[in-house]
């Protein structure tokens, strides 16, 4: 990357683009910051849902920069990948933090508890918020600092509002059954994939068979869960400027 390459940021489930301000901070000085809200999230709530990861892809292609890096979280992650899938000539490169091409695990691949996915599915209709904390926790578990990390995201997840009910369903939805594994090695991006050591939602070793089906280039932080660019910022900005200028 050279300075002041654009980048877009693509958030999590149940999140919004502001949730990377830490890393945006972090970051500014090297690069032109997009963190755009998925459909259905954030300041899009009342927009049209896709029921398809490259509807997803597409409506963030639609406002994103003409050529840009990628960066992704969780969800973001694949959304992020499809989005390079769909538009290769868009996307110099990719950076995906505790994210796969898989998330859920398989026979052949260490990734996500399907129960807790489900969990959080059948939550939704239930109790809204209460599933919206009971995630909120889950995300910062294993981080050095989760009482730090969790009363950020409880200030700050709905800041640009709740997301829509309809956008959660789908979301969760895409993390259970996309499959982006076909398309790594063909993909021919060079990618860095993040992932933290302790990680609740997406096991390390699935960030990590990601990196080697793609060959890209992966780290692990210590006493990092789910989101170590929230407690880890700093660290995680250094693994990127690192990886990207030799």
């Amino acid at each position: 990357m050279s300075g002041g390459s654009e980048l877009v940021l693509v958030h999590g489930w149940a999140m919004h683009g502001g949730i990377f301000a830490p890393l945006a901070q972090a970051l500014s000085s090297h690069f032109r910051i997009h963190a755009p809200d998925l459909p259905g999230h954030g300041l899009k709530a009342q927009a049209f849902v896709p029921a398809t990861l490259s509807g997803w892809a597409e409506a963030l292609l639609a406002e994103a920069p003409e050529r840009a890096w990628w960066l992704g979280w969780s969800l973001g992650g694949l959304v992020a990948l499809e989005a390079a899938r769909l538009a290769p000539e868009r996307v110099e490169g990719l950076v995906l933090i505790a994210s796969s091409p898989r998330l859920v695990r398989a026979e052949d691949w260490p990734g996500a508890d399907p129960a807790l996915l489900q969990g959080f599915a059948a939550g939704l209709a239930a109790d809204l918020t209460g599933t919206l904390e009971r995630f909120l926790a889950l995300e910062v578990l294993g981080s050095g600092r989760p009482a730090e990390a969790l009363r950020f995201l409880r200030a700050h997840a709905g800041e640009r509002g709740l997301p829509a009910p309809s956008a959660l369903a789908r979301g969760l939805e895409l993390l259970q059954s996309a499959d982006l594994r076909p398309a790594l090695p063909a993909l021919a991006k060079p990618s860095l994939w993040l992932a933290g050591a302790n990680d609740r939602i997406v096991p390390p070793a699935g960030v990590e068979a990601g990196a080697r089906l793609a060959g890209g280039s992966f780290v692990r932080f210590l006493r990092a869960g789910h989101a170590p660019f929230l407690t880890r910022s700093e660290e995680v900005a250094a693994a990127i400027l690192a990886w990207a200028r030799p």
